[in-house]
């Protein structure tokens, strides 16, 4: 579904990514790990679009993704959940949930969109009532179930979730992992993730691709992690001071 050949992007002086290549199956979930300022959220962001890579190639189901024919009908394919939510604070969060479905090629009739929020706040285990309050008004786990609903609420074929547990207590992290996952396998979605949560990757993850250098040194299935003989997963997924990743002190 998704496929990155030899991807480069530079910042000035700064080498983000310096060649990476990597496949994501049709259907299969991806967890991108590794150090902060690797250049995750800059594949991520290439994949969608938002950065134009200085070289290489991106195909999203054999489409070039840095030049869709139809850019509306391109991004309308994918949901998001973003690190820190992203809810708009103004809006309830019916209407946050919502909110492609309430403009643009995706609009839908406002109660029609506003029915479409409220179950899919319940797939997320919140309650109707949830619906009305503005996002003020929810706890930081609350919250990351409605960016949630808000991510699924189109039907995407493929979903990104950016640090999903991010500034959540290990629990809510437990419960929006699992519910990450059931949703991605009963959707039948194409997932990628980046993450720095070991917890994470080990609950979401078909496969793993290990990103450093602006390359990939790693990429295999998850239960093949911790046997990868792969010096900087191994470093890394153990939490390992000394290693070939230099500790930044």
């Amino acid at each position: 579904m998704i496929e990155l050949r030899d991807v480069k992007k530079s910042f000035d002086s700064n080498h983000v990514l310096q060649g990476v290549n990597l496949d994501i199956a049709r259907g299969t979930s991806m967890v991108i790990i590794g150090g902060s300022g690797t250049g995750k959220s800059v594949a991520l962001k290439c994949v969608l679009g938002l950065v134009r890579p200085d070289s290489g190639t991106i195909r999203v189901d054999g489409q070039d993704a840095t030049h869709p024919r139809d850019r509306d009908a391109f991004l309308a394919r994918f949901g998001m959940l973003f690190q820190g939510g992203a809810l708009f604070d103004s809006l309830p969060v019916w209407q946050n949930v919502s909110f492609r479905l309430l403009r643009g090629s995706l609009k839908r009739p406002r109660d029609e969109a506003r029915a479409i929020a409220v179950e899919k706040l319940r797939r997320v285990g919140l309650k109707p009532e949830v619906a009305d309050k503005l996002p003020a008004e929810l706890s930081g786990g609350m919250q990351k179930r409605v960016g949630l609903a808000r991510a699924i609420a189109a039907e995407p074929e493929i979903i990104f979730f950016d640090e999903p547990t991010t500034g959540l207590d290990p629990i809510m992290a437990g419960v929006i992992n699992d519910l990450i996952r059931e949703i991605v396998v009963e959707m039948g979605a194409t997932a990628m993730t980046i993450t720095h949560d070991m917890s994470s990757v080990r609950a979401i993850a078909d496969n793993v691709a290990m990103l450093h250098d602006g390359v990939i040194k790693w990429t295999g299935p998850v239960a093949e992690m911790d046997d990868s003989g792969d010096p900087y997963l191994d470093q890394f997924i153990h939490g390992r001071a000394n290693g070939p990743i230099e500790a930044v002190r």
